[in-house]
């Protein structure tokens, strides 16, 4: 081996050993502070691709998961709304089937007919205070429902149907006054006390309490359809969350750091730096060793 003091042959080598290390070194200690082992593209082109564009779309399943919770809020609003709607309905019957009593005096009629009256009149106003964040599928504004997205596309879409709960007056047809038909036969205008006597009062109600039957089924089914369609909101939300939660899953499984192995490779990295650096200073001084041939 030639001795130079212009080349040193082994300090070349143990700096080279020792830039390795400490870049060794530096790629745990960021992988051990992000937690990642991948957390650029340059570490690893391809995986980085793939995992950026699963965040995508768990991004975008953030949005549907919102969208989803937003229906559901709907559809409770509505059907609690059309449950209140279902029981008052009942209590208009028991006044309805009252007032065919021909027993009962005019008094009492009457007093039937007020308590009938301010139960309809409770039953609108249920249904157009039935508004979750602007939206009610209760009062016919929205006769096609509202759609809601459900993959993170926005490729498709559930419905949420909307039902006609309003009721109209009798001038009004029924047919003609709505986009969808009514699910309540009862008009504003109804009454279960009539001046022309008690026949006419009986013959009254009971054509009421035909139309209160058919509106009590009509309702009933409406609450059916909307406690179906919200079965099925909620059962595609908890799919969205499983789907979320494996995203996550697959993702950690592309970039994740093993910390325990990071770990203990620190360590053995930070040894092999601080031999690194003893070799390199000794390597440095093998040049001292020329000035002894020069010795006199």
């Amino acid at each position: 081996m030639t001795a130079s003091v212009h080349t040193n042959k082994s300090a070349m080598i143990a700096l080279q050993n020792l830039n390795t290390t400490t870049s060794r070194l530096d790629s745990t200690q960021k992988k051990i502070s992000t937690g990642l082992n991948i957390s650029g593209a340059k570490d690893n082109a391809a995986v980085y691709s793939i995992a950026q564009g699963q965040r995508a779309d768990l991004s975008s399943l953030t949005a549907v998961t919102s969208s989803l919770n937003r229906a559901t809020s709907i559809a409770d609003v509505a059907l609690a709304a059309g449950e209140s709607i279902s029981d008052l309905l009942n209590e208009m019957r028991e006044n309805v089937v009252a007032a065919m009593d021909p027993s009962i005096d005019e008094q009492s009629r009457k007093a039937y007919n007020d308590q009938f009256q301010a139960l309809m009149r409770q039953v609108g106003q249920i249904t157009q205070s039935a508004k979750f964040d602007g939206a009610n599928i209760l009062d016919n504004s929205l006769s096609a429902g509202i759609n809601f997205i459900a993959d993170a596309d926005a490729s498709q879409t559930i419905n949420l149907g909307s039902q006609n709960f309003k009721i109209y007056s009798s001038a009004v047809a029924a047919a003609s006054a709505s986009a969808s038909t009514p699910r309540i036969s009862l008009y504003k205008d109804d009454v279960l006390y009539l001046a022309a006597g008690t026949s006419a009062s009986v013959s009254a109600a009971t054509a009421i309490l035909g139309r209160l039957d058919t509106t009590i089924k009509s309702v009933n089914s409406a609450l059916g359809a909307l406690g179906a369609q919200a079965k099925q909101i909620e059962g595609h939300l908890t799919f969205v969350s499983k789907l979320s939660d494996s995203l996550t899953a697959g993702v950690g499984n592309l970039v994740d750091a093993d910390l325990a192995k990071e770990s203990a490779r620190l360590q053995a990295l930070q040894v092999q730096q601080q031999l690194g650096t003893q070799a390199l200073s000794i390597a440095n001084q093998a040049p001292q060793v020329i000035l002894s041939l020069f010795q006199g």
